[in-house]
C-alpha cells in the first residue's frame, strides 16, 4: 500500500456532538462550609485523535472542593464513555470536560488532570485548574 491510500484511510470518527454532558449527574453535599477536597481517578478515558484516527488512551483526575454538588461517579463513568469515538485533541478534551464538570458542579476549586499514554516516545500531560 503506497503513502497516499495510507493517508486517506481512516477510522470512524465522531464529532463532538456525541459528547453526552446531559448524563452527569450529581447529589447534595450535606455539609456546607465544610470543605473536603474529592479527588477522583481512572486510567480508562479515551478518545480519537483527530488527525491520524488513531486511540489515544490515557489517566484522568479530577480533584474539587464541593459547594452544593457531588458528582455522581457511576455518570461521570458513562459520561466519559462517550469520548470514545470522539476526534479531539487533549488539549480540547481537557477543557471540554472541565468546562462541563465546572459547570454542574460550580465548586470552590477544580483541578483536572489529562495524562496521555506515550505515544511515539512523547509524553503528554494537560492540566486546567480554577
Amino acid at each position: 500500500m503506497n503513502n497516499d491510500k495510507l493517508n486517506k484511510m481512516r477510522w470512524d470518527i465522531k464529532d463532538y456532538t456525541e459528547i453526552k454532558k446531559c448524563i452527569l449527574r450529581t447529589f447534595q453535599y450535606e455539609y456546607k462550609g465544610k470543605d473536603i477536597t474529592i479527588k477522583i481517578e481512572t486510567d480508562e478515558f479515551s478518545a480519537v485523535c483527530p488527525w491520524s484516527g488513531l486511540p489515544d488512551y490515557g489517566k484522568i483526575i479530577v480533584e474539587y472542593i464541593p459547594t452544593d454538588e457531588i458528582l455522581e461517579l457511576k455518570s461521570f463513568k458513562y459520561y466519559l464513555y462517550t469520548y470514545r469515538n470522539v476526534g479531539i485533541y487533549q488539549e480540547h478534551a481537557i477543557n471540554r470536560i472541565f468546562e462541563d464538570l465546572y459547570e454542574l458542579l460550580k465548586p470552590k476549586w477544580m483541578k483536572i488532570t489529562l495524562k496521555y499514554n506515550i505515544r511515539g516516545g512523547i509524553e503528554t500531560t494537560v492540566v486546567r485548574e480554577q
